[in-house]
C-alpha cells in the first residue's frame, strides 16, 4: 500500500516541485511562464511564499507528486484578508483526489490566518482546475478575455472567488503562517487523506 502524507515544504523539495510544473509551463497554457525558472529562482519562490503563507506538498512513498500554496492576491493594505491559491499535480497522479486535498488544508490554514476572501486564477478550457473550484464552491467572478499569449494562441483566464466568512464582520489581524499553531497545521495535514 502507498504511503501518502501532506507536509509543508522545505526548500530542499524545490528539484521536485520544479519537476512536476515543467511539463505545465512547456506544454500547455495552464502556466503562463514561458522559459523555466532556474532551480535557485524557484527555490527562491518558495522561500519568500511560504514565508508568510501556507505552501503545501503531497508525497506517495516519499517522492513528491503534487503541491499547492497560497499567496498575496493584491499589494494594498486593505487586501490583506485576501489570498490566490495555486495547485500543480504530477500528471500521472492526475484524478486522484490529490488537488482536492491540498485545496482544502489551504483553505483550513488560510482560516486560521484570518484570511477573508480566496481566489484561483484558471486558464479557460483547464477543465480540471475548472472542476476544482467548482467542487469547492468558488464562484466565478469575471473573465479576462485573450490576456495571456502561448502555445500559438490568445488564452482566456477565469477569476474565480470563494468568502471564508462573513462580509458584515470586521476581520481580525492577518496571521502569518508562522504565528499558526504548528500543531493546528499538523492536525489539518494529517486530516487530508486522498
Amino acid at each position: 500500500m502507498q504511503k501518502i502524507i501532506y507536509r509543508l515544504v522545505k526548500e530542499t523539495d524545490a528539484s521536485e516541485i520544479l519537476s512536476i510544473y515543467e511539463p505545465y509551463v512547456k506544454n500547455t497554457a495552464i502556466s503562463f511562464e514561458h522559459e523555466m525558472p532556474s532551480l535557485d529562482e524557484f527555490t527562491e519562490r518558495i522561500r519568500y511564499i511560504s514565508a508568510d503563507y501556507p505552501y503545501i506538498i503531497c508525497e506517495e512513498d516519499s517522492r513528491v507528486v503534487g503541491y499547492a500554496y497560497a499567496h498575496k492576491q493584491m499589494e494594498r493594505a486593505a487586501y490583506q484578508w485576501n489570498a490566490e491559491l495555486t495547485v500543480y499535480i504530477d500528471q500521472l497522479h492526475l484524478h486522484c483526489g490529490i488537488g482536492k486535498s491540498l485545496y482544502c488544508a489551504l483553505i483550513e490554514i488560510l482560516k486560521l490566518q484570518n484570511i477573508r476572501n480566496v481566489y484561483g486564477l484558471v486558464t479557460a478550457q483547464n477543465v480540471n482546475s475548472e472542476k476544482l473550484h467548482e467542487h469547492f464552491e468558488f464562484h466565478k467572478a469575471g473573465i479576462l478575455r485573450n490576456t495571456g499569449y502561448k502555445c500559438g494562441a490568445w488564452h482566456d483566464v477565469i477569476w474565480y472567488e470563494k468568502s471564508l466568512g462573513e462580509p458584515s464582520e470586521v476581520p481580525k489581524d492577518f496571521r502569518s503562517i508562522r504565528e499558526i499553531e504548528k500543531n493546528k497545521v499538523a492536525i489539518i495535514l494529517s486530516m487530508n487523506k486522498n
